[in-house]
């Protein structure tokens, strides 16, 4: 990576631009743009960094052909950019070929049995993390999550915190970072002051939070001091309103929050960066281009995802020019910037990148963590019947388009069942259960239900549970797995048999249904 230039002869716009990341999609050809709305063209994406946008932040893709695609940014770049990721399960949650651990919630389940072992588990986890995303050109880990999941109905957060107790979030979040603190790799907490009480999803709309300050110093606060204690490098902000702090702006937009409470009161000293300013939350009530001003004016030194990053720069630079915003105050965010650039100047030769991916030892953690995070009811293994016997194989999943990453034909939930001599019927939100529909056979019921954003879950767990009713009635639910929520099981089980098999897994990829149907079958 070339050298930081001397701020003093960077113009204006020069230092905003470094204040802005963009969205761009980590596969090679535009033809294989998943996002248009967010993720621009190649001659785009490369005029943006030309401008001197400060980073970019990638989604979708291989991890080798994220590695081609950093690489090709870097070199558009005059300054090294930040090359970000939201991987809070592992490089491989986004990018394949890459370690995918299941989500950190299932940390917190084996913390309440074996609390060593589970910080043990988020070290490495951490570790692991961060070696693999700079093998492939990512220096900027966008975890851990270190919000505390109070709410079961929360939409967004859900199995993505590291649990529900701010002692036990707060031994987690500092064992991820410390883990990743083995290598040159920035670190973030998210969603500051704390995302974990809300039944809204910020992708969509604004949530409130009523709480006083007592309250969220007991408990929302506690995972962002260790955090900071344990020398995270940034705090990305969360759209919502804290109505004890700030009545009328998100905390994104909020200088109480964001300068009074997080910079003045815990003493952070590292990169602030909003949450993507393209959510609903944001984009639905502020303009374009007002939204980064107010950012910038909150204390923001980081602006993700704007809407319009050449406006947004525009816009910033109009401000400063008319006094409103002082450019003292963009340069103190540009320092803050560089000193977390010269941490991240570390290249990786493309030729090391196979002995740095999902190797043996990262594959044993991944594996120990879905064993002691599983959980399993009722009678197991599952006694088949005549092998003549018809057996059905039903799988629900959100949308039948986008679960190629963890379903396909190889997966375990398929292949093992079918193996058994099941027939595999799929179905998603989209094709709700045909009451009139006659079940006369034994069947295992597969629900792969989570929290996503930009994805309500509602509507899946309906049909979900009107499969279950259906089977249930007519005394043909042979078995039921779920991958996903634990929220989702406590919905479930109280109306299941208790002789039923039922297996829980936190973990949705091949490794996790592999487990599940191994632990149900006994094979």
């Amino acid at each position: 990576m070339t050298t930081l230039p001397d701020l003093d002869t960077l113009t204006l716009a020069e230092l905003v631009a470094q204040m802005v990341v963009v969205r761009a999609s980590g596969y090679l050809f535009d033809r294989q743009i998943q996002y248009p709305v967010w993720e621009p063209t190649a001659a785009k994406l490369q005029h943006l960094i030309e401008l001197g946008v400060g980073g970019v932040i990638f989604l979708g893709g291989s991890a080798v052909e994220l590695t081609l695609r950093a690489q090709q940014v870097q070199n558009w770049a005059k300054i090294p950019l930040l090359i970000s990721a939201d991987i809070e399960e592992g490089v491989g949650q986004r990018f394949s070929g890459a370690t995918w651990f299941a989500p950190p919630m299932a940390i917190s389940s084996i913390a309440r049995q074996n609390p060593s072992l589970a910080q043990q588990y988020a070290q490495q986890m951490g570790a692991i993390t961060a070696q693999e995303a700079l093998a492939i050109g990512i220096n900027w880990i966008l975890a851990p999550t270190v919000d505390v999941n109070n709410n079961p109905n929360n939409p967004v957060i859900n199995i993505r915190a590291f649990g529900e107790n701010p002692a036990e979030v707060s031994q987690l979040t500092t064992a991820f970072i410390q883990g990743a603190k083995n290598y040159p790799a920035l670190t973030t907490a998210k969603h500051f002051p704390g995302h974990g009480d809300t039944s809204i999803d910020s992708h969509f709309d604004l949530p409130i939070i009523p709480h006083s300050p007592q309250r969220l110093a007991e408990i929302e606060l506690p995972p962002f001091q260790a955090a900071i204690a344990s020398g995270v490098d940034a705090v990305m902000s969360a759209h919502l309103i804290i109505k004890c702090w700030d009545a009328e702006n998100p905390a994104t937009l909020s200088a109480e929050i964001l300068t009074h409470q997080l910079r003045q009161n815990l003493g952070f000293t590292g990169l602030i960066v909003t949450d993507a300013l393209v959510m609903g939350a944001i984009a639905n009530r502020y303009g374009a281009n007002e939204a980064p001003v107010l950012a910038v004016e909150a204390g923001a030194d980081i602006l993700l995802m704007p809407l319009d990053p050449e406006g947004a720069i525009k816009a910033v630079c109009s401000a400063v020019e008319s006094g409103r915003i002082s450019p003292y105050r963009i340069r103190d965010s540009v320092e803050r910037i560089w000193h977390a650039k010269a941490k991240v100047s570390h290249t990786v030769a493309p030729d090391t990148i196979a002995t740095q991916l999902a190797q043996s030892a990262a594959s044993d953690t991944v594996m120990s963590i879905l064993q002691a995070s599983g959980q399993v009811y009722g009678k197991v293994p599952l006694q088949l019947s005549s092998p003549t016997e018809e057996l059905l194989n039903v799988v629900v999943v959100d949308q039948l388009l986008t679960c190629n990453k963890f379903l396909n034909p190889q997966a375990p939930a398929i292949a093992i069942p079918q193996q058994l001599g099941y027939t595999t019927w799929l179905c998603d939100r989209h094709t709700p259960l045909n009451n009139d529909l006659a079940i006369d056979r034994p069947t295992l019921l597969q629900l792969f239900i989570r929290s996503n954003p930009f994805q309500d879950s509602t509507g899946l767990t309906d049909v979900a549970i009107s499969w279950f009713k259906k089977l249930l009635s007519s005394n043909n639910l042979q078995a039921l797995v779920i991958y996903g929520s634990p929220y989702v099981l406590e919905k479930f089980m109280p109306a299941a048999n208790s002789s039923t098999p039922c297996v829980f897994s936190y973990g949705q990829m091949p490794d996790a249904q592999a487990i599940a149907l191994q632990s149900l079958f006994g094979v």
